[in-house]
């Protein structure tokens, strides 16, 4: 289940959503990210998340069949807000249900880190100077490389 919304998500509804869903599989693992009231500038007031409909969701679907191939899941739920969100409200959700805790936790690190690096979603960080197009981090880059690498384990 994918969805790019305006509006918030109840976590623990998600999180019931892939309970009920389970079937056999023993772990379950979420990821709430929230809008942070700071970046190495200062403090943040609010974020404004842009997309283009359609080719986002496209791209979502994309990195959660990766993430199938490489790891045996169950289910998985992604959520992300676009739009204007104020500082300290949810902006991302990723839940993994799976046999194994370490295939769940490994694959909902992978779906955060491509969100970091390759969803096309675009943010504005409202900072006292203004609105200020935030750029990826090269952290962000090198964790996202370490999936692709050729002598990673996985």
């Amino acid at each position: 289940m994918i969805r790019v919304q305006q509006e918030d998500f109840e976590h623990c509804v998600e999180y019931q959503a892939l309970r009920d869903n389970a079937d056999s599989d023993g772990a379950i693992v979420t990821f709430t990210g929230l809008v942070r009231e700071f970046n190495p500038q200062g403090a943040v007031s609010s974020v404004v998340i842009e997309h283009y409909p359609g080719m986002t969701e496209k791209s979502l679907m994309k990195i959660c069949s990766a993430a199938r191939k490489r790891w045996e899941l169950g289910h998985i739920r992604l959520i992300h807000r676009v739009g204007q969100l104020e500082a300290t409200e949810q902006i991302v959700f990723v839940g993994v249900t799976s046999k194994h805790r370490k295939n769940a936790f490994e694959a909902t690190e992978f779906i955060m880190d491509y969100l970091k690096t390759n969803a096309p979603l675009w943010k504005q960080e409202g900072t006292s100077t203004g609105l200020k197009w935030v750029e990826t981090k090269s952290s962000d880059h090198q964790a996202i490389k370490r999936w692709f690498e050729p002598h990673s384990s996985l």
